[in-house]
């Protein structure tokens, strides 16, 4: 396979899926077809549980968070880094740009360091689409299962994939520890690590299948929306 192709492929599905994810957060337009709802949006804080009238101001809000994980994210660092930085395009290839290395200690590049922190707050959206998931096998008080249920609960179990495979989690988990029978929980802290340890191998195949996943069942919620009638079963 050419060099230049897994870079100019990067560069197309990266700047598609961040001008669709911008386009449908803006777009005015709540995608929210009962059971379901698009992961852009929150059913737990502005449908369900909680009636904020701020809704509007948090839905991009919480859609910009996941957005940080992977613009910080260390293999989309790398993949990013190749196809639009050309540093370097690929293996095995000179540098596009020269100059003084000065690494992430300036702006921009300098906020990549709270990557860790954007790794804390994606959790706490992935447990909000974990409800609007268990939402979407409930309708009107009855289960239900439809198949927007299962797309919601294949890309929730995606996102949980990329989100968990995380290597600032492996590290806070117990990865950064020398000695684990020098602190509480070391066994248990010890055990998790291990288990990310063998996820962590998979981080990037989460990362590009869980980025399809989020626009595909943000597609399908719109189409119900518009009055596609899909497979439905109902207790």
């Amino acid at each position: 396979m050419a060099w230049w192709i897994e870079p100019a492929l990067t560069v197309v599905s990266y700047v598609g899926f961040f001008a669709y994810a911008t386009w449908s957060v803006f777009s005015g337009t709540y995608v929210f077809a009962d059971p379901y709802v698009s992961p852009f949006f929150s059913t737990w804080i502005g449908f369900g549980t909680f009636k904020l009238p701020v809704i509007g101001l948090l839905v991009p809000f919480l859609a910009v968070i996941p957005l940080g994980l992977r613009v910080t994210c260390y293999y989309y660092r790398k993949e990013y880094y190749r196809a639009f930085f050309r540093d370097p395009t690929a293996c095995a290839r000179g540098e596009g740009v020269r100059g003084r290395y000065t690494g992430e200690t300036r702006f921009p590049l300098v906020l990549w360091n709270l990557h860790r922190y954007a790794l804390l707050l994606t959790i706490v959206v992935t447990v909000f689409l974990g409800v609007d998931v268990v939402r979407a096998f409930i309708y009107h008080g009855h289960f239900f299962v439809g198949l927007g249920s299962v797309v919601m609960l294949v890309n929730v179990i995606l996102l949980s994939g990329y989100t968990f495979s995380c290597h600032s989690l492996r590290h806070l988990a117990g990865g950064g520890l020398d000695c684990y029978s020098c602190v509480k929980a070391g066994k248990a802290r010890h055990r998790l690590a291990d288990a990310l340890n063998r996820l962590n191998p998979r981080h990037g195949w989460f990362a590009w299948v869980s980025m399809f996943s989020v626009g595909l069942t943000d597609i399908y919620v719109r189409l119900v929306m518009a009055g596609f009638h899909e497979p439905r079963w109902i207790a």
